[in-house]
């Protein structure tokens, strides 16, 4: 199907009531506006153009729901207020991580540890949108009250664990898939529960967004086991942070290295 067809195939599943479009056939990119919220999105045509010859259909009908969910977060967002701040949760992410969005506005950020970064987000329900600068002034709220209401908000989802044993160590797995395990290592209060009943080195592990583990390292073996565990964690994770592992200790996050013959080095 050639482009223009295919421009033609989105208008007919999106329509035009709510929505200005504009083919640039340079680019070969359809710019969508949002009539409402006066937001837009570029569209690469050429993308669904190359999935097209694969899935037919199916490719359009993939970008449609996109655009759709997209557009009804953009909705979502601008009806959100201060009352609704209670939707706002802390993002643990990589160090590396941009700290500008695309569109140029810094994100509300705190410092973590040497490897790990604090970004907050707006949960949506089915999505979440990162908090930059100009969503502040839309939520009528200044950057430490959204710190405030994430520390808040992050004690209040659950924390149970599944326990497993591994050559005498024990490792304690929160994944509830919500996309917020990771962001546990911020609840203090769960962090010094756990510690109350680990018994060798207690060790911290946010591989990616989706599992945080907990380790009671009872003897050399635990550390390799623990590192060969958080690199699998890493490579398959969608939102990988880091394959270093913490040792807490009263409140303090330490990164370790484990080397090769179970040898342990600090950072």
């Amino acid at each position: 199907m050639k482009s223009p067809e295919l421009v033609e195939a989105l208008k007919q599943k999106l329509g035009e009531e709510l929505f200005n479009w504009s083919y640039d056939q340079e680019t070969d990119k359809v710019r969508l506006e949002h009539k409402t919220l006066q937001r837009g999105m570029d569209i690469s045509i050429a993308e669904i153009a190359a999935k097209y010859t694969t899935k037919k259909q199916a490719a359009i009908d993939e970008v449609v729901y996109t655009i759709e969910h997209t557009f009804a977060a953009m909705l979502q967002e601008q009806e959100v207020g201060f009352r609704q701040l209670s939707a706002v949760y802390p993002i643990i992410r990589s160090g590396s991580f941009p700290k500008v969005s695309k569109e140029g506005h810094a994100f509300v950020t705190t410092e973590h540890t040497a490897e790990t970064r604090i970004f907050y987000a707006l949960d949506l329900g089915t999505t979440y949108r990162l908090i930059d600068e100009t969503m502040l002034e839309k939520l009528g709220v200044t950057a430490e009250q959204i710190r405030e209401v994430a520390r808040f908000s992050v004690k209040k989802l659950p924390t149970a664990t599944k326990k497993d044993e591994v050559s005498g160590n024990l490792f304690y797995f929160l994944n509830h898939n919500d996309g917020y395990d990771a962001s546990r290592i911020l609840n203090e209060q769960f962090l010094q529960e756990m510690a109350a009943q680990i018994e060798g080195d207690m060790t911290v592990s946010v591989p990616h967004q989706d599992v945080l583990i907990i380790g009671d390292i009872r003897n050399e073996v635990g550390y390799d086991v623990l590192a060969q565990m958080t690199m699998h964690f890493f490579s398959i994770g969608a939102v990988p942070i880091t394959s270093l592992s913490f040792i807490y200790d009263e409140g303090n996050l330490e990164p370790i290295f484990i080397l090769a013959k179970n040898k342990v080095k600090k950072e």
